[in-house]
């Protein structure tokens, strides 16, 4: 007796970063080398998913992928069961179905971050077998100690912080770096203390924007020549400011220290993934084609300890992974004198 072979989809959602391909990659090898796979892949996420828009996936197309950035498959912010007066009378949860069983799929693989999880989550109650990979620059999804891009993004912060520093100390300024991270600091905290920043701001803990400058003044006090602020872009600041532009201006305002501000903003996104997302993304990648082969469905892989392992996407669903207090790595900084604005 035959076993049928399996057909799995695969799409990417949401913002970009870099290791995308690497998973994309990861999965499909494996799936077709050592499982005799059939993959397609979707095009602009779950648009493509809607739309029965779709590219067939064999070796060759995966070959050459691991280092570029972005995705080959395109993404979107396309939320399915989301209701606008835009989509008229299409139910696009309807759709995705039909699409899915149209097409014989025995899996569908999504990858992104807390929205992509969500969704994914709500299209595995409609009775389809569907599997999560983490992927965020942010680092903020729920369940995983780390998600793929979020290393690239640090080391693009810290390369950047590193050039601020010879400028900075030339000119006997104050400088602020902002990051990305709306709701979670992980960014700033990590590129914060790879870059020796010395004042670091993030979501999760609330500043004061006096205890701030008390701290630079002290510095300059001390005959430090200047000093290294690391903001994450979701701090609170009143409104039609930029979290570096508040900032800068309380520092210039209540010292009279030269302040200068850099936002690198969508740079952090793009480029050629660094080596430990390249490995990240193609290990969650082929541990999700295994989960296929052993029909595991309706979870999440994660990593823990440098150890893969999965969780329901129910527990994931709705969920961010945040900085604490307790964090060992704002432990330590607070230890070596850093501030954190509180």
């Amino acid at each position: 007796m035959t076993t049928k072979k399996k057909r799995i989809g695969i799409l990417t959602a949401g913002g970009d970063c870099p290791g995308l391909n690497a998973a994309i990659r990861g999965i499909g090898k494996t799936a077709i080398v050592e499982h005799g796979m059939e993959v397609i892949g979707f095009v602009s996420g779950y648009t493509g998913l809607i739309h029965k828009e779709y590219v067939k996936l064999n070796e060759e197309q995966l070959s050459g992928i691991l280092t570029l950035g972005g995705t080959i498959l395109g993404t979107s912010r396309e939320k399915p069961f989301k209701i606008s007066q835009e989509d008229g009378n299409i139910n696009k949860p309807e759709l995705i179905k039909q699409n899915y069983d149209e097409l014989g799929l025995d899996c569908l693989i999504c990858i992104g971050g807390n929205g992509t999880m969500k969704t994914a989550w709500k299209i595995g109650e409609l009775g389809i077998n569907v599997i999560g990979i983490p992927k965020t620059i942010d680092n903020d999804v729920y369940g995983t100690e780390f998600t793929f891009g979020f290393d690239s993004a640090v080391a693009i912060a810290t390369d950047a912080m590193d050039r601020l520093h010879t400028t900075a100390n030339s000119h006997q300024r104050a400088m602020v770096i902002e990051v990305m991270g709306h709701d979670a600091g992980w960014i700033a905290l990590h590129a914060g203390m790879a870059g020796g920043g010395d004042i670091i701001l993030i979501p999760e803990i609330g500043y004061n924007s006096k205890a701030i400058c008390k701290k630079i003044e002290k510095r300059f006090e001390d005959k430090k020549a200047y000093s290294i602020v690391v903001v994450a872009e979701g701090i609170k600041v009143p409104k039609n400011y930029s979290a570096a532009g508040y900032i800068a201006k309380c520092i210039t305002k209540n010292t009279g220290i030269e302040t200068r501000e850099t936002r690198l903003g969508y740079i952090q996104r793009g480029g050629s993934p660094t080596h430990t997302d390249r490995i990240l993304a193609t290990r969650y990648g082929a541990y999700a084609a295994e989960m296929i082969a052993q029909e595991r469905y309706g979870e999440m892989v994660a990593i823990e300890g440098n150890k893969l392992k999965t969780i329901p996407l129910s527990e994931v669903s709705g969920k961010l992974k945040l900085v604490t207090l307790d964090n060992p790595l704002v432990v330590k900084c607070k230890n070596m004198g850093v501030s954190f604005g509180d």
